[in-house]
């Protein structure tokens, strides 16, 4: 994506005459000379902006120039920077499994918004002594989950749970 340029010919600067003027509200004016787009645009109280100078005849616009300077750097700056997010799933052992499959595609939901996803197995009670049906259950995801992502933290007991960790290939 090019740069977005914030320095626009305004008001006095625009040396050219004549010049295609389009009005503060959108409205196409027509092609005009220059000082009388200028004088049309200091009638409303605002600025006579170049923003097409490659064009025949050139392109300008009636608006507020200063306005219009910072919503051109803002969008400059947006970026299109992803943050990363960690979105936690919890599962018990004993899930069914089509419980599980809805699991695994919200899980593919968010890797495809490129969001790391925390699989949380959970045990309570008497299941704690079957942690090994947890560890199944987490290669299960693992094989379902591989298309999409890539295992960024091995499975762990924290507890009373097993945590393991998918990143977004």
């Amino acid at each position: 994506m090019p740069a977005i340029s914030t320095n626009f010919r305004h008001n006095e600067q625009i040396r050219i005459s004549p010049v295609r003027v389009i009005g503060h509200e959108g409205e196409i004016i027509g092609v005009i000379e220059t000082p009388d787009a200028l004088a049309r645009a200091r009638e409303v109280g605002l600025d006579l902006v170049e923003v097409a100078p490659q064009e025949k005849p050139p392109v300008c616009r009636i608006m507020d120039y200063g306005k219009f300077k910072y919503q051109q750097k803002k969008r400059q700056h947006k970026g299109h920077t992803h943050h990363s997010k960690n979105k936690e799933l919890r599962v018990r052992p004993k899930i069914g499994d089509h419980d599980l499959m809805t699991k695994v595609n919200r899980a593919k939901e968010f890797l495809a918004d490129k969001d790391k996803v925390i699989f949380s197995v959970i045990f309570r009670g008497r299941e704690n002594a079957h942690t090994d049906e947890g560890y199944k259950l987490v290669q299960r995801l693992q094989k379902e989950l591989e298309p999409v992502a890539k295992l960024e933290q091995a499975p762990q007991m924290q507890g009373r749970r097993i945590v393991v960790i998918f990143a977004p290939k």
